[in-house]
Formats: C-alpha cells, structure tokens, sequence
C-alpha cells in the first residue's frame, strides 16, 4: 500500500486554507519539534498521510493538494492616495478590530499619485469592515469602494513547485479553458491562491485536480 507523504508547510497551508484534515496548531508545534505525524482514516485500511520535515520530502510531485474555501469576500478601494504608509492606515483598524486580512493586492500607480487596492476578509466581517474603512477616510482618502461577498478561495499547495517551472502558467490556463476568470492572486513558495466568482468552486477543484494527476 502507498502511503502519501508531504511537509509540514504544506500540510500547515492546507489547514490554514480550510482543508479541514488537521488544525494549524497541531501542525505548527510538530514543525517546531520536528515530531513527524500520520494522518490515517478510522473509516478506511488505506495508509494514509505522513507529514515530515521538508529535507525528507520526495519533491517529484509536484502538487499536493487542491483545497477551497467559500466564505470570503473581496474589497477593492478605488483612487486610493499613493503615499508611505497608506496601507497601514487601511488595514491598523482592520487588525484592531480582530479582522483578518488575507490577499492583498495593490496596482502600480501609473502617475505616482491614485492606485487601486484589493484584498480579501471573511464574509462574516464584510459589514464591519466597510464601517471602520469608511469612518476613517480622515486619514484614507479613496474614490470609492467596491465589494463582492460572492467569491470563494481556490489554492493549489505542493513543495515540489519550488524547482518545477510553468505551474502557475497550468493553472491559470487549466482555469482558462473553463472560462473561469480570476479575480484576484496571490502566491507563495509552495502555493498559489486565486479568488474567483463563487459559483465557479466546484468546477474550478474539479479541472485544477485532473491537471495535476489528483483525480
């Protein structure tokens, strides 16, 4: 019988993006005592996963995992003023407020003065969010404000994309040829994240998991 095997990190990304198979916690404090684990089924004989540090990680597959989650949801100030430290005073009373804040992705300001500034929350938080943004436009002057709680999290984890070259490009072009659009990116060392139109979830796992042999 194969049994899987992945690192911490990776297993650490998975249950920070709701694969709901262990919490971060328990994974977090492994890593740190380098305490190998095997995540088995009480349903199945089937082996199994076994999540060791990275030096002992077979990196010939190259993705890992799919996972998703469904209750984001999408910010996007528009004209925002391009100046140091606009983004801290956007996101401090976010963070005081103990609202977390996830993908974040500003544009390059083509005159040096107004950019645009997208990232993602909780849905949950949507509401709450867009009081505390808009009561402080004394010190964050914008345009205008976009949202859309109707979008979903679609992640791609794997160590191996490290030394594997043209993953991002399969996934986008995976996601292409469903002519699902791509509302926002954001991107690691071993995983890459996009958000898109919530109803498109299901088929977007279902295509990233045929293009990289998950199925």
């Amino acid at each position: 019988k194969k049994i899987n095997k992945i690192s911490y990190e990776e297993m650490l990304e998975m249950s920070s993006l709701g694969a709901k198979v262990m919490q971060s916690s328990a994974v977090q404090t492994a890593m740190m005592y380098d305490i190998p684990l095997h995540v088995r089924s009480t349903f199945s004989n089937k082996e199994g996963t076994k999540i060791f540090s990275s030096e002992n990680i077979d990196y010939s597959k190259t993705i890992t995992a799919v996972t998703y989650s469904k209750d984001d949801a999408k910010i996007t100030l528009l004209g925002v003023q391009d100046k140091p430290g606009i983004a801290a005073d956007i996101f401090e009373p976010l963070g005081k407020s103990e609202i977390n804040v996830d993908m974040v992705i500003q544009n390059i300001s083509p005159d040096g003065k107004k950019t645009d500034l997208t990232f993602t929350i909780k849905r949950n938080d949507l509401s709450k969010a867009i009081k505390l943004i808009k009561s402080n436009k004394k010190n964050v002057k914008f345009k205008s404000i976009s949202t859309n709680k109707k979008v979903s999290k679609v992640s791609i984890i794997g160590a191996g994309m490290i030394t594997t070259p043209g993953v991002t490009y399969k996934m986008f072009r995976a996601l292409a040829q469903e002519k699902i659009n791509i509302l926002a990116i954001s991107t690691s060392e071993i995983k890459i994240s996009v958000i898109v139109t919530e109803s498109n979830t299901t088929r977007a796992i279902k295509k990233l998991h045929a293009a990289f042999n998950l199925d």
